[in-house]
Order: structure tokens, then sequence, then C-alpha cells
């Protein structure tokens, strides 16, 4: 079950990577929903994350509140929402949105359309409050 994720995970195809470890990796929503949108994914292909087995899934909880807390201090929010929806890809991943009010975290809402030199400047100043 090859991913666009598994591809982001083996470098085959470019992302904005946040950070990774050896079990997860985390970067920005290409389609973003706000300014921050970031994705933190398994590098293990497991459709469903509740089929993660319980000590990946808190290390994987643990890994997004660090990647939370930076987002939090680089974008204008008041909170990191997490919101695990799942059926766009077939590859298990979290979505942490910042947000002020939590109808930005709604996926009917439209996308961003974020320029080469945004994305840069926000995974900098992310990478920065890590």
């Amino acid at each position: 079950m090859s991913t666009i994720f598994t591809k982001i995970i083996n470098k085959e195809i470019p992302a904005h990577i946040i950070f990774e470890d050896k079990n997860f990796i985390s970067f920005l929503d290409i389609n973003p929903l706000t300014i921050g949108h970031s994705l933190v994914v398994p590098k293990i292909e497991v459709d469903y994350i509740f089929d993660l087995d319980n000590e990946y899934l808190k290390r994987g909880l643990i890994f997004s509140k660090k990647i939370a807390s930076a987002i939090e201090k680089s974008t204008k929010c008041s909170r990191v929402g997490l919101k695990v929806v799942g059926l766009e890809i077939p590859h298990a991943h979290i979505h942490l949105i910042p947000f002020t009010n939590e109808k930005e975290m709604d996926f009917i809402n439209k996308r961003l359309k974020l320029d080469k030199s945004n994305f840069t400047s926000l995974l900098k100043k992310i990478r920065e409050n890590l």
C-alpha cells in the first residue's frame, strides 16, 4: 500500500518537513485549512489510526504535542487542534490545525493557497520553535 505519505517518508517526493524521528514524520499540509496546518504521519503503513498498537499510538500523540507546541508559538492562533479523519489517504495521520475559531477546523472550508516563499518562511519559524 504505497501512499503519497510513504513517498514523502522515503523522500521520493518533496515535502515541507518540520521534523522526523525513527517512527514519525511531520510536514506542512500542502493545502492547509489555516496557516501552519500540518500532518503527523507514522512511518509504518497502517490505514486506520486505531489499528496502531497502544505504544505506537501513545508515541504519536507525544510527537504531535511537540509539533503542536512549535506551531502554536509560530502562528497567530488560540490553540492547535487535533483532527483525525483519514478517509482521503489510506495511511494513518493526524492533522494539527492552528485555530482561533473552531469553525476554522472544518474540512468543508476552502483551503488556502500558499506560495513557496510562504511555506519556506513558515517552516523555518516552526523549526526554530521546536
